[in-house]
């Protein structure tokens, strides 16, 4: 299913990226000078110096230092002596952020002056932005472009909307004209990117935010946020939030203020940062800072700035399960550990989460993948499963017990698509089965052959993506042993 609604936008404190959405909504060209000023070009060694001054880190989850990337492109473009290209990652994959949609239809010019500034700095040939296919903020972002002149051609790329898209190994293959999917091998985009240039790729929100810096200069732009973490903090609540914003806060904003404006309930357990985030309980809540140092004083992580709180009436382990499902289907399906080790952990967090499974068995998966992998997609889902066997240990013991927790799962974590109409499951005949193992051959995905040599799979509903792999294992079962049943 496509995006097509952006959420509404709050401000906690003075704004910064969000200024003047009040007064105009979008910003053309006309609003967005009389809000933020005029802004010329800054030479190379200017922007590296504003850039470490205000000590700008990529705002797409990461977390890396803006001025390295910068400086690795500067040396790269002097050491091969090349030009360079600016990509602008505002593809924003991840089905529960909204923040990279709100600048693209409410702020382009700040994404585009942001990244003028980079263009002009590397002497750059090219502009290229990345936006999704959801047709959510291009027409805006288009408009813009006709609004103003750019210091180089500048091109706006649409990329598949899936969540392995917006890596960004994926985000120059598709540009290049290759697959969407992260190289199989890890590669600097800064030596080699698009068309075999050195490449500066960043985060919508990241040129966005350095686009205000140069404005502000870093004495002004520190006088909001932490020491550690100057400037503001765009986030996408969404969840059990009664009001699901995108805030813009100050860095150092109790995570509480956050919650509270946007009317969250009380919460079992609340992510932060997203798919490839962490959980983490409402005491720890209360306690949170929003920035990266403060979020991970309890064991969270800001990741792109996402925060799903659950509602107490969800089960939290069968919404973590449903994610840990959807992300083993978004891999790009070309190592190991993204092609087998991502569906052995959605299974082993199935069966955990149905009580035939302690979670020794999700641990042990987990560990398979993490670190293994050609990105950093089999990390990131495995820390999003392990945090979820943390936080919610007392509903995982409620669910050993084979009774589990008593709530059924409302769907409310922003998977893309409508919810299965149909869900359905296996089911054996142990009558008829003679232990062939057919069927584990044709979806091991899902079926593995225990000890004695006989299917065992989770008695959960099938994934959608694994549906037609489990109706081929049924038709081979010679026995008709094997049933694929409508869940009552």
């Amino acid at each position: 299913m496509m995006r097509t609604t952006v959420p509404p936008v709050a401000c906690v404190g003075e704004p910064r990226l969000t200024a003047g959405f009040a007064e105009f909504g979008r910003l053309d060209l006309l609003a967005h000078e009389e809000v933020h000023g005029p802004i010329g070009p800054i030479e190379p060694a200017h922007l590296l110096r504003l850039a470490e001054g205000v000590q700008l880190k990529g705002k797409g989850g990461a977390g890396f230092p803006f001025a390295k990337k910068l400086r690795a492109v500067l040396e790269s473009c002097e050491r091969q002596d090349l030009g360079a290209v600016v990509v602008v990652n505002a593809s924003e994959g991840e089905p529960a952020s909204w923040k990279d949609k709100v600048l693209l239809t409410r702020a382009p010019h700040l994404i585009l002056d942001g990244a003028a500034l980079a263009a002009y700095a590397l002497d750059a040939e090219e502009i290229v932005i990345g936006v999704a296919d959801d047709g959510v903020g291009r027409d805006s972002l288009t408009e813009a472009l006709q609004e103003r002149r750019m210091p180089v051609e500048t091109t706006i790329v649409t990329v598949p909307h899936r969540f392995i898209s917006g890596e960004g190994g994926a985000l120059v293959n598709g540009i290049n004209g290759l697959p969407h999917i992260p190289p199989g091998t890890k590669k600097r985009s800064s030596d080699s990117g698009v068309g075999g240039l050195p490449t500066l790729l960043s985060n919508a929100e990241t040129y966005a935010q350095l686009a205000v810096a140069a404005r502000l200069g870093p004495y002004e732009y520190a006088a909001l946020g932490t020491d550690d973490e100057p400037g503001t903090v765009l986030l996408t609540v969404t969840g059990a939030a009664k009001r699901p914003a995108v805030v813009e806060c100050a860095a150092g904003t109790p995570l509480r203020e956050i919650l509270d404006l946007c009317e969250v309930p009380d919460s079992p357990g609340i992510l932060i940062g997203g798919y490839h985030g962490k959980w983490i309980t409402q005491e720890a809540a209360d306690r949170a800072e929003i920035s990266r140092k403060g979020l991970a004083a309890v064991g969270g992580t800001l990741g792109a700035g996402i925060v799903v709180p659950l509602g107490a009436d969800t089960c939290p382990l069968g919404e973590a399960a449903q994610v840990v499902r959807y992300l083993a289907g978004e891999s790009a399906g070309q190592c190991g550990p993204c092609r087998m080790g991502l569906p052995d952990l959605a299974r082993a967090v199935d069966l955990a989460v149905s009580g035939s499974a302690p979670v020794e068995v999700v641990r042990a998966a987990a560990g398979d993948v993490k670190g293994r992998g050609a990105c950093s997609h089999p990390d990131g889902t495995a820390r999003f499963a392990l945090s979820a066997m943390e936080v919610f240990a007392e509903d995982l013991r409620l669910h050993t017990t084979g009774d589990g927790c008593g709530r059924r799962v409302k769907g409310v974590m922003g998977l893309p698509g409508a919810p299965d109409e149909n869900p359905q499951k296996l089911t054996l005949d142990w009558s008829r089965c003679d232990g062939h193992g057919l069927c584990a051959h044709v979806v091991p995905d899902f079926i593995r052959l225990d000890a004695n040599g006989y299917p065992a799979f989770p008695p959960t509903p099938v994934p959608t993506w694994l549906r037609e792999g489990a109706l081929k294992a049924v038709k081979v079962c010679p026995e008709l042993a094997l049933r694929l049943s409508k869940v009552e």
